[in-house]
C-alpha cells in the first residue's frame, strides 16, 4: 500500500505546482486577487478599527475635504465618508457573496442534472433560455417595488431588503453557470473513466460526486468570481436607483446615489464609492480570467 501511495502524491504535486505557476504568470489575476483580498479585509475589519462610525454626526465638520483625520472628507452632516464607505462596502460585498453562492448553487444543480439526465436536458435548457431572455433590471425593479414593503414589515428594514435583493439577484444570474457546466458534463460523460464507473455499477449520484464534480470544480470557481462581480454591479445599480437599502444602511450604490446631489460641492462623495465599485468588479473579473487560464490551459473554458 505504501508503494502505491507514493506515486499518487508525487503525481498530484506537479499538477498543483502547474496550476500555481500558470496563475502567477497572469499578472492581472495576481494583482486583482491581491486587491480584492485587501478590499474584503478592509470592509470586514475597517469599521471596527476606524475611530469614527458611519452614522456619527458632527455638524461643525460639514463638507470637509480630505485630511488626515478624514481621508475621504465628510458629508453634509459631518459624517466621515471613509467610515461610511467601509460600512457600505461590508453590506455590498456581503450581498455579492450571498447572491453569488445562491446563483452558483442553482446553476450547478441545473447544469449537473441537465448534463446527467437525458430526458431533463431539453426542458431545463429551455427554462434556462427563458431566464436568459428576461429583461433582468426591469424585472428586479418591479419585484422590489412590489415586495419590499411586505418583507420590511416581516423581517425589518435591513434584513427584508437584504433577503429580497439577494434572492432576486441569485434567481436571475444562474444561467451562464448552468449552460457551461452542462456542456462540460456532456463531454465528460463520454470519457473512459465515467464509462468504466458506469459499467462497474456505480450509481449516478456516486459518479457525480466522485468523477463529475471534481472535474468541473475549476469551472465552478471561475463562475463564482465572475458571479461576485455581477452581483455587486446589480446591487449597486438598484441602490443607485433608490430601490436598495435605506439611507441609514449605506451601500456603495446608495452612497453614490446620495452623492449625486452634492457633486458641485463635495464631488468626493460620489467619487470614492464609484472608484471602489469599479476596482472590486475589475479585480474579480481579472481574478476569474486568471483562474480560468490556470484551471484550463488549453482554453476550452474560453471557447465555451
Amino acid at each position: 500500500m505504501t508503494d502505491l501511495a507514493v506515486p499518487q502524491a508525487t503525481a498530484a504535486q506537479p499538477r498543483r505546482n502547474g496550476f500555481w505557476s500558470r496563475f502567477r504568470r497572469h499578472k492581472g489575476a495576481v494583482i486583482g486577487g491581491t486587491l480584492l483580498g485587501l478590499i474584503m479585509l478592509a470592509v470586514l475589519l475597517g469599521p471596527t478599527l476606524w475611530p469614527y462610525t458611519a452614522g456619527q454626526i458632527n455638524l461643525t465638520d460639514r463638507n470637509l475635504g480630505a485630511s488626515l483625520s478624514h481621508p475621504m472628507g465628510t458629508d453634509h452632516l459631518g459624517r466621515d465618508l471613509f467610515a461610511s464607505v467601509l460600512k457600505g462596502g461590508r453590506v455590498t460585498v456581503l450581498v455579492g457573496l450571498v447572491a453569488m453562492m445562491l446563483s452558483l448553487l442553482i446553476g450547478t444543480a441545473v447544469g449537473v442534472v441537465a448534463g446527467m439526465v437525458r430526458w431533463l436536458d431539453a426542458p431545463l435548457m429551455r427554462l434556462t433560455d427563458l431566464f436568459l431572455a428576461l429583461p433582468v433590471l426591469p424585472l428586479l425593479l418591479v419585484t422590489i417595488m412590489l415586495w419590499r414593503d411586505s418583507l420590511r414589515s416581516v423581517f425589518g428594514a435591513e434584513a427584508g431588503i437584504f433577503l429580497l435583493i439577494v434572492t432576486m439577484i441569485g434567481l436571475t444570474s444562474w444561467m451562464q453557470t448552468a449552460r457551461i457546466l452542462r456542456a462540460e458534463i456532456l463531454a465528460l460523460k463520454e470519457r473512459e473513466f465515467v464509462t468504466a464507473a458506469t459499467a462497474l455499477g456505480l450509481r449516478p449520484a456516486g459518479i457525480i460526486r466522485r468523477h463529475i464534480l471534481p472535474n468541473v470544480m475549476g469551472l465552478i470557481v471561475v463562475s463564482a468570481t465572475l458571479g461576485l462581480a455581477n452581483a455587486i454591479v446589480t446591487e449597486s445599480a438598484l441602490s443607485f436607483l433608490g430601490l436598495g437599502f435605506p439611507p441609514d444602511h449605506p451601500t456603495w450604490g446608495r452612497l453614490l446615489f446620495d452623492g449625486t446631489d452634492y457633486l458641485t460641492l463635495t464631488p468626493a462623495r460620489a467619487l470614492w464609492p464609484g472608484v471602489l465599485i469599479t476596482l472590486t468588479v475589475l479585480s474579480a473579473n481579472y481574478l476569474g480570467e486568471g483562474l480560468r487560464d490556470a484551471f484550463d490551459p488549453r482554453g476550452t473554458i474560453k471557447r465555451k
